[in-house]
C-alpha cells in the first residue's frame, strides 16, 4: 500500500499518528536504525530533535519543555544525568502536546520525547519519524504533503550515514550503559 494511502485511512480514523511503524515508506529507515550502535542512534536522534526544538521555539518562544527535555536527554546520555529527571523532563514535553491546539506542534512535541527517548531504548528510534512525518503531513495537508514527506524520508537515511560515519569521531562522554555492546 501506498504510503498515501495509509495516511488517508489514518485521517479519517482520525488518529494522532498518521504512520505505524511496519509502514513500507520506513522500512529502508527501520532497516538501516537496526544495523546500527546505540549510541549512533542518540546522535541521530537528538540532531533531528535539536531541529524540531527549534521549530517549537519559533512557535512558542515563552516554552522551555522541549529545549529542557533535550538538554536533559543530552546529558542523561553523556552520564551527567540520572533516568529519572531526564524521564521527567520528556514526559514533560509530552504534556505540552496536550496543551497545544495545532496537530503539527502536538506531534512535534511528541516527536521529541520519542526523539529523547532513543537515550533509553533504540527501539524509540522510529517514533520520531512517525510523528515528525505526521506534523508534515498536518503542515502540508494531505495533497501537499508528497515531496515534503519523501524529501524528509531520505533526510533520515542520510543524516543516519553522516552520524554513523561521524560518530567514531564524536568526543562524548558517554554514559557507560550506553557503550555496552
Amino acid at each position: 500500500m501506498d504510503w498515501m494511502e495509509e495516511v488517508r485511512e489514518n485521517l479519517k480514523k482520525r488518529r494522532q499518528i498518521l504512520f505505524s511503524k511496519d509502514a513500507a515508506c520506513l522500512q529502508p529507515l527501520a532497516a538501516q536504525l537496526a544495523q546500527q550502535p546505540h549510541t549512533v542512534l542518540v546522535l541521530w536522534a537528538l540532531a533531528w530533535a535539536e531541529e524540531t526544538v527549534d521549530t517549537l521555539e519559533a512557535r512558542y518562544p515563552q516554552e522551555r519543555r522541549p529545549r529542557e527535555a533535550l538538554e536533559a536527554a543530552r546529558a542523561w546520555a553523556a552520564g551527567a544525568l540520572k533516568m529519572r529527571p531526564a524521564q521527567r523532563a520528556i514526559l514533560n514535553c509530552h504534556a505540552l502536546a496536550k496543551e497545544l491546539t495545532r496537530k503539527e506542534d502536538i506531534a512535534r512535541c511528541h516527536g521529541v520525547g520519542q526523539a529523547c527517548s532513543v537515550v533509553h531504548t533504540p527501539g524509540h528510534g522510529l517514533g520520531y519519524p512517525l510523528y515528525d512525518l505526521t506534523a508534515l503531513v498536518h503542515q502540508w495537508g494531505l495533497e501537499g504533503c508528497r515531496e515534503a514527506v519523501e524529501a524528509r524520508l531520505r533526510a533520515y537515511e542520510t543524516t543516519l550515514q553522516t552520524w554513523s560515519h561521524r560518530a567514531e569521531t564524536y568526543p562524548g562522554p558517554w554514559a557507560a550503559f550506553l557503550q555496552k555492546r
